[in-house]
């Protein structure tokens, strides 16, 4: 069993998939459906590397923040009504929590570099998280762009020489594709909200912003990252079967993804 548990695979794609399914099972009709994302990747850092949380480096404060997110977005969706202006606030808050995670790194970098680094990457997640956001009411569109989002940044960091951060960015994406899959297959929408986008997007968005900080990922490959969101926006008709519309919005992504791990891919040394 501990063989099977410290594949890899079974790590950042098979076990968070499995739990994500779980969790929309039990927890669709509640409307935390959305859940399945934070658990799928709190499944893939407990098997990859341990819950632990000291000392507080940069990846132990990116799951922290990962953990967290559900709960703000489970008191968005139950208490608080969403509106512009309270996702502007998340999602400036997002950003300059992104400066607070990487802070330790950016300290050592001169002033200039450290400024456009950290500015650089707090515009990138908090453009992740409002315009993720802004698919709250969408759940179609809302998984897909998780999914792809997920995947992006964890096959961009994996190409961008960071196995962890790899698994991490997968299993964020096999707990929004569980979510999206539940949905292709009922045919039956379930809510997102924020408790997924912020979920989501948050995570996602600094499991990307650390392959640039502490990996090889090029800067501009972020960028084609950051328009994923963009795809929920082109044609793809409700009207359409949910599984139609899901593998339209996904397709979307997948080709903005695509274009950020060729650059990626080329950016790379060249092995030996």
């Amino acid at each position: 069993m501990e063989e099977f548990l410290g594949n890899p695979a079974v790590q950042g794609g098979v076990a968070p998939f499995v739990v994500g399914l779980i969790v929309v099972a039990i927890l669709g009709r509640a409307r935390l459906g959305g859940l399945a994302v934070v658990a799928a990747f709190a499944v893939c850092v407990h098997l990859a590397s341990g819950l632990t949380f000291t000392p507080l480096t940069s990846l132990r404060k990116l799951v922290l923040l990962g953990l967290i997110a559900p709960v703000v977005g489970i008191a968005i969706d139950f208490v608080f009504r969403t509106g512009r202006s309270l996702t502007a606030a998340i999602a400036a808050a997002c950003g300059a929590l992104t400066v607070w995670v990487f802070w330790s790194v950016l300290q050592q970098k001169p002033a200039a570099e450290a400024a456009l680094l950290g500015g650089g990457i707090a515009v990138f997640v908090a453009w992740l998280v409002g315009s993720t956001l802004e698919l709250a009411a969408q759940p179609v569109r809302a998984g897909a762009v998780a999914l792809m989002l997920g995947l992006g940044a964890g096959i961009s960091a994996i190409l961008g020489a960071s196995a962890l951060l790899g698994l991490y960015g997968i299993a964020i994406g096999a707990g929004a594709g569980a979510f999206l899959l539940v949905q292709m297959l009922t045919g039956r929408r379930i809510a997102a909200g924020a408790t997924f986008t912020l979920s989501a997007s948050l995570a996602a968005g600094l499991v990307a912003a650390a392959a640039l900080v502490l990996a090889q990922l090029p800067w501009y490959a972020l960028i084609v990252l950051g328009l994923i969101p963009l795809g929920a926006r082109l044609p793809a008709s409700d009207r359409l079967p949910v599984w139609a519309q899901a593998f339209i919005v996904s397709a979307y992504g997948l080709a903005v993804a695509v274009v950020a791990f060729v650059l990626t891919w080329r950016a790379a040394p060249p092995a030996g």
